[in-house]
């Protein structure tokens, strides 16, 4: 057993702290700057990781476009 004293349901509570975000950025120039990021495991988590043998997947590169081109793919 990996996670010895942990239930399904927590460990699924523990992956659920990780968050997916957007940020948007405008840059002087008129044009934004796309940053989509998932926040930082917390310590518990990254035990669980490591336990199961799993990492998380590299962040997104940045992406800038056009301010009329980022906000038209939002629609």
């Amino acid at each position: 057993m990996l996670a010895p004293g942990l239930t399904p349901r927590s460990v699924l509570d523990k992956f659920a702290t990780v968050q997916m975000i957007d940020v948007y950025v405008p840059t002087t120039d008129g044009r934004e700057l796309s940053l989509t990021r998932y926040t930082q495991p917390e310590r518990e988590l990254k035990l669980l990781l490591d336990k199961l043998k799993l990492t998380l997947p590299a962040q997104p590169p940045p992406k800038i476009a056009a301010h009329e081109i980022a906000h038209a793919a939002v629609l």
